[in-house]
């Protein structure tokens, strides 16, 4: 089960009571009769974790794709609204952990009523959100998504993270320069760096390497690294609702 989920045993009898919890607070909750909450959560954690197609799904739980569709329609927001309060913003951020921060894509199918969808960077379509983590590689924080034309810096400043006094240094990559940032040093024109500064790239980007592993940890749910196939305006509540079963995970 977990090798589908991400979950365990346990994990999942936990989103069960908080999901219980919910309903009896007077949450509505829409999941299917003949697969039971249970089943309803593991369909959708399995969705999440291996973006899995409608079809696959159906023949895997013996029913059929629409009652697929309805429970993932009906349960991520569910699952977003049960761990919500794990999700962290920036201002839950202690101001004197060292972080580490770079942007990625999110990528999702071409909605042509979507057009600033498309990354120049990445040449392909997709949502752009920064990541935050320590040196050692944890989690911390993950910014709301904006369109994937989006430049990281100014994704960054968007997000709220560089607002007021923080007395923690931010490690970021060179698509951060001129935010105040500890970032690799640029080559002048027309001229190359002195010994001294291409070690301190090196290391520099040594302790970055960190972020990568981190980011690349976080797409295990293959839905935010495969390309996003339900209709657009549902895809920032699956990003939450990902985000909050990963935070958590960590909590746990």
């Amino acid at each position: 089960m977990y090798s589908s989920t991400g979950y365990t045993r346990g994990q999942i009898d936990r989103l069960v009571v908080l999901i219980r919890d919910l309903e009896n607070a007077g949450y509505s909750l829409a999941y299917p009769p003949s697969l039971g909450l249970r089943k309803s959560i593991i369909i959708t954690l399995t969705y999440l974790r291996r973006n899995h197609t409608q079809d696959d799904l159906a023949d895997r739980y013996a029913t059929s794709q629409p009652t697929i569709s309805r429970t993932i329609a009906a349960m991520t927001p569910v699952l977003a609204d049960a761990t919500a309060d794990w999700i962290p913003v920036a201002d839950d951020l202690d101001p004197e952990v060292v972080l580490i921060i770079d942007g990625t894509l999110l990528p999702c199918w071409s909605w042509a009523d979507v057009p600033d969808l498309y990354s120049g960077k990445h040449h392909t379509t997709g949502v752009n959100v920064q990541v935050a983590a320590t040196l050692s590689g944890r989690l911390l924080w993950v910014s709301d998504p904006l369109p994937g034309s989006t430049h990281d810096l100014t994704a960054l400043r968007a997000s709220g993270l560089l607002d007021g006094d923080r007395d923690a240094t931010i490690i970021a990559d060179k698509g951060y320069i001129g935010a105040g940032l500890i970032t690799p040093i640029k080559k002048p024109p027309k001229g190359e760096l002195t010994d001294d500064r291409k070690q301190f790239n090196k290391e520099l980007n040594a302790i970055r390497a960190t972020i990568e592993r981190t980011i690349a940890h976080l797409k295990t749910w293959r839905i935010l690294h495969t390309d996003y196939r339900r209709p657009y305006h549902t895809f920032a509540q699956t990003i939450t609702a990902v985000l909050g079963l990963q935070f958590l995970k960590l909590a746990s």
